[in-house]
């Protein structure tokens, strides 16, 4: 009989110390992810909309965001509210103190206002619709002159004109491309673009030999800063190659 109490307190002593080692395993760990995953820099990288003080406010939102870990777990696991111009934030840790964000931005190229529903409708390379926002965008520009008024997120924008879509999408990767996006592009009544630079217009005429006009342009826009007037390139080809430059009176 004592030999079974000897045995049965031997067991729950053993279990006692495990249960101890345990809550102090636990206690100690709790108390490194309280005092030592804090957060002092933040990184962040791939964005161009938002600063970077923006994107950190964004993040570092609520009550706990001082805990380094409970940030990384939280983009990790939890669905996050939605960023507007933005495809998802990646949040990692360089250490415990060093948190990186890396920003996918939504590729857009240019954006309508639609008075429909009184918000610009920004669209991708693609022609679909990733954004609405009240907001304008530095550096994207407005498309005037074709009709688009009502607009499904993540649809293709439906132009009234037929066809036009497709050379505006081919017109404004061409413009990323060579870094010649206007403040906007203004469709005229034979359905022709024209870019506007501020003070410099330049007409672009139909699509063919898109990229060698956009060449001229990059060469010419400088020699014409500081003019006011309208550089005519919807007559050029590889044959006529006369570009001519009417300057406001």
């Amino acid at each position: 009989m004592r030999r079974e109490q000897r045995k049965k307190r031997k067991r729950l002593k053993i279990v006692f110390t495990v249960l101890g080692v345990l809550v102090l395993t636990a206690a100690a760990a709790v108390l490194i992810v309280w005092k030592v995953f804090t957060v002092g820099t933040v990184i962040v990288e791939g964005n161009e909309h938002y600063s970077a003080d923006q994107i950190e406010r964004m993040v570092l939102s609520d009550e706990y965001a001082w805990n380094s870990l409970y940030v990384y777990l939280k983009y990790r696991f939890l669905k996050t509210e939605d960023v507007p111009f933005v495809e998802m934030m990646e949040v990692s840790l360089d250490d415990p103190h060093t948190v990186r964000i890396l920003v996918y931005e939504k590729g857009i190229l240019g954006s309508f206002y639609i008075s429909s529903i009184g918000q610009n409708a920004y669209f991708d390379k693609d022609g679909f619709v990733v954004e609405t926002s009240a907001e304008e965008i530095e550096g994207i520009p407005r498309i005037t002159g074709i009709s688009c008024d009502a607009v499904v997120l993540y649809e293709k924008l439906p132009l009234k004109e037929p066809g036009v879509l497709a050379d505006l999408l081919n017109l404004t990767q061409t413009l990323k491309k060579y870094e010649l996006l206007p403040l906007e592009i203004h469709y005229d009544e034979s359905l022709e673009p024209v870019l506007n630079y501020g003070d410099i217009r330049v007409s672009v005429g139909t699509a063919e030999y898109l990229s060698q006009k956009a060449v001229r342009i990059t060469q010419i826009l400088p020699q014409i800063a500081g003019m006011k007037g309208t550089l005519h390139l919807n007559t050029w080809t590889p044959d006529t190659t006369d570009i001519v430059f009417d300057r406001d009176p």
